[in-house]
């Protein structure tokens, strides 16, 4: 079952770059607020089709954009666009989310960023990533060990507690997809991610790092390769919220 998600979810990633890079005008119009609380663009939804007709076969669909989906003991957890804002802005930061669950716990991801066409796949004791331009290509995903900056998504609503960051030696970037950034977690220093904790955004991201150090609560997750550095920003937060 996990395999036949993988391969599903890979065939309607590459129909969906297709469709992604026509940039037809009416991708980029916005439209009625969705399930998950944010506007859906013509992108969001021309993909959310696509994978609901590649996947509806395997279970209930759990949508960002339309909620659920089709029937099925199994779920899907679907961002079908992660970073909206940054494809409706060409910026080369943007992808999909995808999970497969089963009684109630995950058990296949599937993150892709569209703009490198890298997918990231995690399933049974396989973790590898791929190329939307040739599936068939696996390379295993192991950690890197040369890596300067985290990844901190809203990080600009958290100013206070990032000015303590960067005191700490401990550089970041911000680039607004925290699935997409999530996947990365295995290659950067660390990801933190501060605020509203919707399972569209983090389900198949915290699944691809399960052999990480990882924390999540209702409006933090952080994870990070290094124990050194997980506990070091965990101590850090800490006390940062115990002096407000």
């Amino acid at each position: 079952m996990s395999k036949a998600f993988v391969d599903s979810t890979l065939n309607a990633l590459c129909e969906i770059d297709i469709v992604i890079n026509t940039q037809e005008k009416s991708l980029f119009r916005y439209h009625s607020i969705g399930a998950g609380g944010d506007q859906s663009s013509g992108f969001d939804l021309e993909a959310e089709r696509i994978f609901f007709r590649h996947l509806h076969h395997l279970g209930t669909i759990d949508s960002e954009e339309s909620g659920l989906m089709g029937v099925g003991e199994k779920r899907i957890i679907l961002d079908p666009i992660d970073g909206s804002d940054n494809i409706c802005s060409l910026f080369p930061y943007y992808g999909a989310s995808i999970a497969l669950q089963q009684c109630n716990k995950t058990v296949a991801a599937v993150v892709c960023n569209f703009a490198t066409k890298m997918c990231f796949v995690r399933y049974e004791n396989y973790l590898y990533r791929t190329q939307l331009d040739d599936i068939t290509c696996k390379t295993e995903i192991v950690l890197h060990p040369y890596s300067k900056i985290g990844l901190f998504e809203k990080s600009q609503d958290h100013l206070g507690f990032a000015k303590i960051l960067v005191e700490n030696g401990l550089k970041y970037r911000s680039p607004g997809a925290i699935a997409l950034s999530l996947s990365y977690a295995h290659y950067v220093d660390y990801v933190l991610f501060l605020g509203t904790i919707r399972n569209y955004d983090i389900e198949a991201g915290l699944f691809l790092c399960k052999d990480l150090h990882c924390f999540i609560d209702e409006n933090m997750v952080l994870v990070s390769k290094k124990r050194e550095t997980f506990e070091k920003i965990f101590a850090l937060f800490a006390h940062f919220k115990g002096s407000q």
